[in-house]
């Protein structure tokens, strides 16, 4: 009986020892598996992910201008930008010219001289027929017919022409309209805030502003 007892002494003894030792176990196998997931996680969110955000904002396309105006008046572009130079913002005159529609010219090609082409002129005008030479370009020495902006109006004096054998052609001009405007420097955009647009829109009605590419300008005044 004794022995017994003795032997449930040590048994509770054993289970006790084992169970204090379990857990500093289990934390040696699983403690740097923790670490090592929750560091992952950290650089994966402060560098990655913010470095890719910061990539779809960087521009890639050209710089972009404010210009102001839209005249057609260059006197008007030029009030306004000694208005801006007065409050030391700096600004540069622009002509930019803008397609406005199409053209269509009635000519004659040129002949194998000037002389010839001459004699053809002299015909036509015997006839009543309005035509003048061409002095330059790719149909100098050619003659002239006329110019039209309506395309049917060409084709019917082409038609009248080929009824008394003369083989006019067409040949297509892209119309342009000029306007100016100012375009306010980069070291100079931020002083333009909205109370200064508004006090110039006060002065100058027909003011206009847009937003385009510095570099898409064709010409400069």
């Amino acid at each position: 009986m004794r022995w017994l007892l003795l032997l449930l002494v040590v048994l509770n003894l054993l289970f006790y020892v084992h169970h204090q030792q379990a857990p500093s176990r289990t934390a040696k196998m699983q403690g740097p598996a923790d670490v090592a997931s929750g560091s992952d996680i950290r650089l994966l969110s402060e560098t990655e992910l913010p470095a890719r955000r910061q990539q779809s904002h960087t521009p890639t396309g050209e710089a972009v201008c404010l210009f102001l105006g839209g005249f057609d008046d260059k006197s008007l572009t030029s009030a306004l930008r000694q208005r801006l130079l007065s409050l030391d913002i700096a600004s540069t005159l622009q002509g930019i010219d803008a397609a406005a529609g199409i053209d269509y010219w009635v000519y004659l090609p040129p002949l194998v001289s000037r002389q010839a082409s001459l004699r053809q002129l002299r015909e036509l005008q015997s006839r009543n027929i309005d035509s003048y030479i061409i002095t330059v370009g790719d149909l100098a020495n050619g003659i002239s017919l006329g110019i039209f902006s309506r395309k049917d109006s060409a084709e019917s004096v082409v038609n009248r022409l080929q009824e008394v054998d003369y083989q006019a052609l067409i040949r297509e001009l892209p119309r342009v309209h000029r306007k100016y405007w100012v375009r306010v420097e980069s070291e100079s955009r931020s002083q333009m805030d909205d109370r200064l647009l508004q006090s110039m829109a006060r002065d100058f009605p027909s003011l206009q502003q847009q937003q385009m590419p510095c570099s898409s300008v064709a010409t400069s005044e």
